[in-house]
């Protein structure tokens, strides 16, 4: 997956007024905080300079996680009109969702640090994506965020894990009360980010939430300790990305986690696929959670309508209804 071309071009004319010396410093400070998971709620990008390095090395990868995601997430037909982005950094999850929801017409950008502020404002400045939205910026902490209104969608994405756990907890909470249909959540595919995800979950079911992806049912995540749920999506590299990472490779691949989850209950898939299929001569084994826990399918080529099926999935996919017989 891209970025979108007008994006990517603004992020380079950003980037052609930083020294690329500088912004590989930079962007190799930021993958150390986030390999580390050392984010610790102090700021991390408070200078131009650093914003910039940050939406060439990292916008990319939030934008193919969130897109993604939602692809799995959002209901058919959901209509949704206004999102709120909280936490937005540089405004990668509002181009997602953008590009994803076709009846978006307004999003308010939520964001802590100045510099991410202005230059996620100035990425949308004049593109065609947003020409018919109506996109805001707002210079918010999280920490003293209270909803005055309710969104149709409410983005968190790689944010929480820079919290405490007790002003996570209160932040839940509000983003609950702001979302009117659904709170979709991103975090690293790390152990840590998960454990801290099966937390929102239990909190949001508390609440009243319903969990709409990636879990197939409501009942305790059936993961062991030493076990967590993510997910994986390839990140095409442009030439500025490949020069920030230090590499050639012409992709490389983002490992999130993400929750989603609805005020009202949602039809949800039968089964998740959790690992990548093991594909062997006439026979492909899936790694599934489903409402009776986990379970390890061989589909054998013989039961051609099921093949067929398996062939096609891919780790995250969902399988509909039981009537697919996998």
């Amino acid at each position: 997956m891209e970025l979108p071309i007008e994006l990517r071009a603004a992020i380079e004319t950003e980037a052609a007024c930083v020294p690329q010396s500088q912004l590989r410093l930079m962007a190799d400070s930021l993958s150390r905080r986030y390999r580390e998971d050392a984010r610790d709620g102090h700021s991390m990008l408070s200078r131009s300079a650093d914003a910039i390095a940050y939406a060439a090395a990292r916008m990319p990868a939030t934008y193919c996680a969130v897109r993604t995601a939602l692809k799995w997430a959002l209901p058919d037909g959901c209509g949704y009109r206004t999102l709120l982005d909280a936490g937005a950094g540089t405004g990668a999850a509002s181009w997602a969702a953008a590009g994803a929801i076709d009846s978006l017409s307004r999003i308010d950008c939520l964001e802590r640090e100045q510099a991410m502020l202005s230059l996620g404002s100035r990425l949308m400045q004049g593109s065609q994506t947003f020409a018919a939205i109506d996109a805001s910026w707002r210079r918010e902490d999280m920490n003293s965020f209270r909803p005055a209104e309710q969104y149709d969608l409410v983005i968190s994405s790689y944010m929480m894990n820079e919290m405490s756990g007790q002003s996570r907890d209160a932040l839940i909470e509000r983003l609950w009360a702001a979302t009117g249909g659904m709170l979709l959540i991103l975090e690293p595919g790390t152990p840590a980010g998960f454990s801290l995800l099966r937390a929102v979950r239990e909190r949001v079911i508390a609440l009243g939430g319903h969990v709409t992806a990636p879990c197939p049912h409501e009942n305790a995540c059936p993961l062991d300790a030493g076990d967590w749920c993510h997910f994986t999506c390839r990140v095409a590299r442009s030439r500025l990305h490949k020069l920030l990472k230090g590499g050639d490779a012409p992709y490389e691949d983002e490992k999130f986690s993400y929750m989603a989850f609805t005020r009202e209950p949602a039809s949800r898939c039968s089964a998740r696929v959790l690992r990548h299929p093991k594909i062997e001569p006439g026979r492909i084994t899936l790694s599934l959670c489903t409402a009776g826990g986990l379970e390890t399918r061989a589909v054998l080529k013989r039961d051609k309508a099921a093949f067929k099926i398996a062939r096609k999935a891919e780790c995250g996919d969902a399988l509909l209804s039981p009537a697919n017989d996998i």
